[in-house]
């Protein structure tokens, strides 16, 4: 199904509603002036053997020339069709499957541009497009970002064509349905919205359709752009929709309920709702035991608490609450401070700021380089920083715990709102204590409760409390006990498997 938005550029208005002429000359003049300065259009011009003047249209490096050549170009110029015929007789001497015929100068355009072979025929009406693309794209390989140790090794790449390929191989139901949308004034980027019919919610589908066909801007290059133009709560830390690069995941989303948003030219595909414990969930949890899948899932918890309040904590003990620390540790603390001349407070963000210009250098570098800056240069710095009294050993200390426990989180979206809430809730506890770290805690903790992801509420199903939602996220419970998807992802067939049949 195709649904295209109309945004189209002011020159193109006209031409959209210009229907192709029967004189090939006066449809080139007109293509030629809209592509004036298009060194990458290629007009081919021939005749067919009868005499009839042609010409075929396409982008260099965009269409398979092999194939268009022997399959296309060579049967219709030895070809002897009445001139006064319709286009629907070219048909059939073009040996491609895909071949539909254009009735405008716009379609002809878009349809160019999208990497499509267009031939027009003097003394007829309309046009052929032929989809003999062919672009380079990059081998199917495992994401980087979302590596496992069991589990598929294959990942989505810049080509949609071969993403929902991907999906389709895992999930072969003529219930997954896949809409695609244009987007961009002048990237005409392709959409493709993926969703479980009979499973996915409707109201949900109409909600992410709306907002897509929303959309009105010039150019979409990546899913971020997505992401952004259609959630609900932009300016909060959190992300409210999903990101993977993980075919398995993506369709273990369709089977619950949840919609993918595939954008072209990138691997990136969005699922929407999301929830807190989404995020916080890894296709590993369900691949390994269910006693390992929970236990690594309580860890990840842990950590994800660490990451957020640790330097807090500590800021907030030392400078308010002295009193709560055992006599001997506070003395050690106490000595490894006696020559350090800032406060807590001034200490904790030095050294938290300095370990995530690291972290961030370490990302922009070269790979091969990358990861020694940021955990070498982590070392040498710290050491050097402990060695000129600026920071001490405690300090530094608790900042690597927490650079470590961030890393913990799955998903990248999610470790990088705990990157940002750290440094209010750390100052806050720098200037009030305890009372300070709770507020902001409170603080975070409300934002989550009244969060939504179109109509899902984030903290689902803890908040509000759904006990059949629970056994996977509390933990991870067998895989025999998942009886129902989702409630609150999923309608109408929300039954995932029978009962177990007895054994004997």
């Amino acid at each position: 199904m195709k649904k295209e938005i109309p945004r189209e550029l002011s020159v193109e208005k006209e031409a959209y509603q210009t229907s192709i002429s029967a004189e090939l000359s006066e449809n080139m003049k007109i293509l030629r002036t809209h592509f004036t300065d298009c060194a990458d259009v290629l007009f081919t011009q021939f005749h067919t053997e009868n005499g009839l003047n042609a010409c075929m249209l396409h982008l260099r490096g965009a269409v398979d020339v092999e194939l268009q050549d022997g399959n296309v170009l060579a049967p219709l110029k030895s070809s002897k069709v009445d001139p006064e015929g319709s286009i629907e007789t070219f048909k059939a001497y073009i040996n491609v499957s895909n071949v539909y015929e254009l009735q405008t100068i716009g379609q002809v355009l878009h349809d160019v541009l999208g990497g499509r072979s267009v031939v027009l025929f003097d003394k007829v009406h309309g046009a052929l497009t032929i989809g003999l693309m062919r672009y380079d794209t990059r081998a199917v390989e495992e994401p980087l970002a979302e590596s496992v140790v069991r589990g598929s090794r294959e990942g989505f790449i810049e080509s949609t064509t071969v993403n929902t390929s991907l999906i389709r191989k895992r999930l072969k139901t003529p219930a997954l349905k896949f809409i695609t949308f244009t987007v961009g004034t002048y990237s005409k980027t392709e959409l493709t919205l993926a969703y479980i019919q009979g499973i996915a919610k409707p109201d949900v589908i109409s909600k992410v359709t709306e907002r897509i066909e929303q959309i009105d801007i010039d150019g979409v290059l990546e899913s971020g752009y997505i992401e952004e133009l259609i959630e609900g709560n932009t300016y909060s830390p959190f992300p409210q929709i999903q990101a993977t690069e993980r075919p398995d995941v993506a369709a273990a989303s369709l089977l619950e309920g949840r919609i993918l948003i595939l954008t072209e030219n990138t691997p990136i595909v969005l699922i929407v709702p999301a929830t807190f414990w989404s995020l916080m969930q890894s296709p590993e949890d369900y691949y390994q035991r269910y006693l390992i899948g929970t236990l690594i899932r309580w860890l990840r918890y842990t950590f994800f608490l660490i990451a957020m309040l640790a330097p807090a904590v500590y800021v907030a003990v030392l400078t308010f609450h002295q009193e709560m620390v055992p006599t001997t540790l506070l003395l050690r603390v106490a000595k490894s401070r006696e020559e350090i001349p800032f406060p807590a407070l001034v200490e904790a963000l030095i050294m938290e700021i300095t370990f995530e210009a690291l972290r961030e250098a370490g990302i922009r570098l070269p790979r091969q380089v990358g990861s020694a800056v940021s955990i070498v240069g982590a070392l040498v710095i710290g050491q050097a920083a402990i060695q000129a009294g600026l920071v001490s050993a405690p300090m530094v200390m608790v900042v690597a715990i927490t650079g470590i426990s961030s890393f913990m989180m799955p998903q990248y979206s999610a470790s990088i709102a705990l990157r940002i809430l750290r440094f209010p809730i750390m100052i806050l506890s720098g200037f009030m204590g305890l009372f300070g770290l709770i507020l902001g805690l409170l603080v975070v903790i409300s934002h989550l409760c009244i969060l939504r992801s179109f109509g899902v509420p984030y903290m689902a199903p803890i908040a509000p409390i759904s006990l059949s939602g629970i056994k996977d996220v509390l933990i991870r419970a067998p895989i025999n006990k998942f009886k129902m998807r989702p409630l609150f992802y999923s309608q109408g067939n929300t039954k995932r498997q029978g009962d177990k049949p007895d054994e004997n």
